[in-house]
């Protein structure tokens, strides 16, 4: 099965892109993003759908500029509507890391441009090697069946999905479609910087744990996440059943009742509901979480990061913002 003929069958598989749907791609300018773009236009026919380019600067780098005016030129070539976007990343990034400022700023960025030209589906390109590293790097940070989950093919943000039809393609398949078809793309120097710890895991450990340990351990964990995601969402659903609707403040008796992996994803809910994700909750915080309900007495308090506190008042654990 050829490229093209793999992102069809994931949008089947995964029910990604529907006919006549407006479709925002997120741009870098980079092979993969690249990739998909050449890729989804041109499927743009057979499917029905219509493309919109977004291309957000984080000014981190010198040669970002060059990299925007590629993506424009890139849109008007292929008579592609553009939205560029610029934020000065490191002037927003007093606390937190650069790179998840910069993640949070390209989503909120995606999000804008999809609900003013009003499209359901943002595609992302994110690829198999992408969801090996990830899962890699989050088995070392420390994570949960959620973590392990990686990077889903679709995700529900609002009243927007995010999809990623490259998912299930390997990075070689999408260089080797570049150089076939000889398509320019920018380089990102950043991509070999080993102060970050993707690159590293990259370049260094992956090939090492292939060599030494196991030949297969990019299959091993890619299948791994595919699972993982499967179980979690069966634990979401179940889930539900205890709590109709999404809520910041969660019954203290019907919390007491719960399993604890059924416990610990509606702690996580209750997060997300105020922040959007769980990024830098650990495993920590929800075991003090779990103290405030079972032991501590009402009054207490326990401070989350970002913002995030939750307190035991009367008959609920309350989430809300410090």
């Amino acid at each position: 099965m050829n490229i093209r003929e793999k992102i069809k069958s994931a949008i089947k598989k995964y029910n990604l892109i529907n006919k006549g749907e407006r479709v925002v791609i997120g741009v870098s300018g980079g092979a993969d993003s690249v990739c998909l773009l050449y890729l989804l236009s041109s499927l743009k026919k057979e499917l029905g759908i219509n493309l919109h380019i977004a291309h957000l600067d984080h000014m981190l780098r010198k040669e970002s500029a060059k990299d925007a005016k590629f993506v424009k030129k890139l849109g008007e070539r292929m008579k592609i509507p553009v939205t560029l976007g610029k934020i000065n990343v490191k002037k927003i990034a007093k606390r937190g890391s650069l790179e998840e400022v910069a993640r949070n700023e390209r989503l909120a960025f995606l999000l804008k441009v999809a609900d003013k030209i009003k499209a359901k589906r943002i595609a992302l390109a994110h690829h198999f090697d992408d969801q090996v590293e990830t899962v890699l790097m989050r088995i070392l940070r420390g994570t949960g069946l959620s973590g392990l989950s990686g990077i889903l093919p679709k995700r529900k943000m609002g009243k927007v999905d995010i999809v990623r039809p490259l998912l299930e393609v390997r990075r070689k398949d999408i260089e080797n479609f570049l150089k076939r078809k000889r398509l320019s793309f920018c380089i990102d120097k950043s991509n070999t910087d080993e102060a970050y710890l993707r690159n590293r895991i990259r370049h260094n450990l992956l090939p090492l744990l292939e060599k030494e340990y196991n030949k297969n351990i990019r299959e091993v964990l890619f299948n791994l996440a595919q699972n993982a995601g499967c179980d979690y969402d069966y634990l979401r659903v179940c889930a539900g059943r205890f709590f109709k609707t999404n809520k910041t403040k969660l019954n203290l008796s019907k919390l007491t009742k719960l399993h604890p992996s059924i416990l610990r994803l509606k702690l996580r809910d209750a997060i997300s509901n105020l922040q959007g994700d769980t990024h830098r909750i650990t495993f920590k915080h929800i075991r003090e979480l779990e103290d405030l309900i079972f032991n501590r007495p009402r009054g207490s308090i326990v401070d989350l990061p970002k913002g995030i506190s939750a307190l035991k008042k009367g008959k609920v654990i309350a989430f809300y913002l410090r």
